[in-house]
């Protein structure tokens, strides 16, 4: 589903604060794999997610979702393949626009703005029935501003919009880093089924240890720009954070 190849990215070329921030990454993703990407600051993994979104270009190398090659399309053309949550949760919804108009506009995400999904009854029920099944009690604040809900609640509905459109790869990027534990574990746990029920490709950055040892079916650890560790299969189910730790010491 996602090959990267040959990748280099440098930023500040030339300059005393040159950095090289990949070097040479070659990686495959297999459709339906969900990779964790663990690594210190500076590590890489916050950049080779960027090349994989489009809001970056490599300097070498070349990026490939479902068999296109992508390596110079911008974010926005690659949305027919690709939703992403981001760190932020206000960066992923409309603040000033209802719930419902939220949902309208991520159902329109890779067509033309010139069509249109009317909030029509038949779609209220549609959204409604989707948001209760997250068992938040937001089912019933649809007219309301989602700006006015918390993260968790925000970045929760976030996830359940990335899939009313076209979608076949998931970028979570660092998801819950501005929520609090309890909001933090219910996110994980939505994005975990929806990955699973949509049968998505995915990639979590995370910094969080405990959960890199329980989600994912692959874990990538990257240091200065280097993929470091790529374990999967019966070696990442078995792995116990307390071997994470290790690696960083």
């Amino acid at each position: 589903m996602i090959t990267l190849s040959g990748i280099r990215k440098t930023f500040n070329a030339g300059k005393p604060n040159q950095i090289a921030a990949l070097n040479n990454i070659d990686l495959q993703i297999a459709a339906g794999e969900y990779v964790v990407i663990i690594g210190s600051n500076g590590s890489g993994k916050s950049t080779l997610l960027n090349l994989v979104a489009g809001n970056l270009r490599p300097d070498q190398g070349t990026i490939n979702i479902d068999g296109n090659n992508v390596t110079r399309l911008p974010e926005y053309n690659r949305s027919k393949w690709v939703a992403r949550i981001f760190q932020n949760p206000l960066l992923g919804t409309a603040s000033e626009l209802s719930t419902i108009d939220n949902f309208r506009l991520a159902a329109l995400r890779t067509q033309s703005k010139g069509l249109s999904i009317g909030k029509t009854a038949q779609f209220k029920d549609y959204v409604r029935e989707r948001i209760a099944a997250l068992n938040m009690g937001l089912e019933n604040k649809l007219e309301q501003p989602i700006g006015t809900l918390s993260g968790g609640q925000r970045q929760a509905l976030t996830l359940l919009m990335s899939v009313m459109d076209t979608c076949k790869v998931l970028l979570l990027d660092e998801p819950t880093a501005a929520l609090d534990p309890r909001s933090a574990e219910n996110v994980l746990k939505i994005a975990d089924e929806l990955i699973s029920q949509y049968k998505l490709t995915a990639i979590l950055v995370t910094h969080n240890l405990k959960d890199a040892v329980n989600y994912g079916s692959r874990l990538i650890q990257m240091d200065e720009g280097n993929i470091i560790k790529d374990i999967r299969g019966t070696e990442k189910y078995t792995l116990k954070q307390t071997q994470l730790y290790e690696w960083f010491t």
